[in-house]
């Protein structure tokens, strides 16, 4: 039982900013790495920035300088603070979770996606 839980997004106009969040709840004991992902229309979904459990994170080129990607341990929750917002940033953002249950299994977990729509 292990749920992602995604917030924020919205439309924006270009040069603007938008905060995403995303919380882990359910049989938790940790979790491992966790990233946000988007997906535009007819592409394939990619990924934005990740954070290990230790704080180390990685950026695609085209974002960085402009996200940052951190996460609340205590919270179990992630987040994306996206500045100076592109239209080509638009798209659903999915964040993502390496997640060790409670039963000790293992697995990689999804959220239902938020729509972040920037016009120009």
């Amino acid at each position: 039982q292990v749920q992602l839980v995604e917030s924020g997004g919205g439309l924006v106009q270009a040069g603007g900013s938008l905060r995403l969040s995303c919380a882990a709840s359910g049989s938790i004991s940790s979790i491992n790495d966790m990233g946000w992902y988007r997906q535009a229309p007819g592409k394939q979904r990619e990924l934005v920035a990740g954070i290990t459990s230790g704080g180390s994170t990685n950026y695609r080129d085209s974002v960085k300088g402009r996200f940052t990607i951190s996460r609340d341990n205590a919270k179990n929750t992630v987040y994306l603070q996206m500045n100076s917002l592109k239209p080509e940033d638009t798209a659903v953002y999915y964040c993502n979770a390496v997640i060790v249950t409670r039963t000790l299994s293992i697995g990689s977990h999804w959220g239902q996606g938020t729509q972040v729509t920037v016009s120009s």
